[in-house]
């Protein structure tokens, strides 16, 4: 099994209905993006989300990069 040091931390925009999504890579950010605004039952949703579930939200286009 391959470890890796990258971490995924999402932070809820409750107002938006949005998450904040930072990748980090040893510690030091390394990307952050953010979904686009959420349903409320899909925010909901989401709140319960592991950081695998977000690694495979990543895989969607259901988001865009923050500079």
């Amino acid at each position: 099994m391959e470890t890796t040091n990258e971490t995924i931390k999402a932070t809820p925009n409750y107002s938006e209905k949005t998450f904040t999504i930072r990748k980090y890579n040893k510690g030091t950010l390394t990307s952050k993006y953010r979904t686009t605004p959420l349903s409320k039952e899909e925010f909901e949703s989401c709140e319960n989300n592991t950081e695998n579930d977000w690694k495979q939200f990543l895989k969607t286009n259901d988001y865009y990069t923050v500079k």
